[in-house]
């Protein structure tokens, strides 16, 4: 009995620090297990908050890199389409000046020259020039005499082959070569008829050149009336022996005549140097207008 009473107590005692030592064991567990994962979400936590902010940095620096990258290229796609305009403007000015006929530019100057026009860089220019050219003839008068004369050179804006040309008579949204040829040809047409009645309404007797043979006579002064251009004082036009000369001679020589008749030149206008030189006439006012097509080829110049 003893031994069994013994037994059972020592039974009870192993069994008590059994579920002692099992609940400790629990307890150990849990609190260690709380523990591993306390620790692993705040690594989580700091790991996330690490990948987000790297991220942004690399957003950062990528969208930094492209706008840099887009800079540089625009910037050389500038200073390239810059240098192709200075290259096709002196190509074309070195051309006019020397009178070359048989001259022709790069290629690439027909995408310049319709550039410059589509873009409306021509239509600024000519409104500046005639702007420039009306101010200057609203400060002076032409004496009683009948003396001081203007020059025009009408080639500029009565071209044979465009004289009935309407803005509806080609598309405006098709902007190849030919349709901005007759496109500047017609606003060069529109300003200068405008300034013609005015220095004409203004008293300002009008000598009127051109490189076109004296045959076309009857047809310019048919395109001239037509346009409203009446009143001239004079149409100058080549004779079949003028035809063989050098415009720039040929110009010269008949300001020179013009001259020597008594006549002030007061004011000579055209787009073209070939009738802007020439001759020592101290009171001439000189006045170059825009050519539409300065960055284009020459022949196409010298043909507008």
């Amino acid at each position: 009995m003893k031994m069994s009473a013994y037994g059972h107590q020592m039974e009870r005692e192993h069994s008590s620090r059994s579920l002692t030592s099992g609940e400790g064991s629990e307890i150990g567990s849990q609190f260690r297990m709380e523990s591993v994962i306390y620790m692993s979400s705040c690594a989580a936590t700091i790991f996330i908050g690490s990948l987000v902010i790297a991220g942004i940095l690399l957003m950062t620096l990528l969208t930094a890199l492209t706008v840099m990258l887009q800079s540089c290229q625009n910037r050389e796609a500038g200073v390239i389409e810059s240098f192709k305009y200075d290259q096709c403007k002196m190509e074309s000015q070195h051309a006019e000046i020397n009178n070359f006929e048989a001259h022709s530019s790069p290629e690439f100057c027909k995408e310049v020259a319709v550039k410059y026009i589509k873009e409306g860089h021509y239509m600024r220019e000519l409104n500046a020039s005639v702007s420039l050219i009306e101010n200057y003839f609203n400060g002076v008068r032409p004496d009683d005499s009948g003396h001081d004369v203007v020059l025009m050179d009408i080639d500029d804006f009565l071209p044979a082959d465009t004289l009935r040309i309407t803005p509806l008579s080609y598309g405006y949204n098709r902007y190849d070569w030919d349709d901005c040829v007759r496109e500047s040809k017609h606003m060069k047409h529109v300003f200068l008829i405008e300034l013609y009645i005015k220095l004409k309404s203004g008293g300002w007797p009008m000598i009127l050149l051109s490189r076109k043979p004296e045959k076309m006579r009857d047809a310019i002064v048919e395109d001239l009336t037509s346009a409203g251009c009446d009143g001239w004082s004079r149409l100058i036009m080549r004779s079949m022996e003028e035809m063989k000369m050098d415009t720039r001679d040929y110009f010269s020589r008949r300001k020179m005549a013009i001259q020597k008749e008594g006549c002030n030149i007061r004011g000579v206008i055209s787009s073209h140097m070939d009738v802007l030189g020439g001759g020592a006439f101290i009171t001439t006012q000189n006045f170059k207008l825009p050519n539409s097509l300065h960055v284009a080829s020459a022949h196409s110049i010298l043909s507008d």
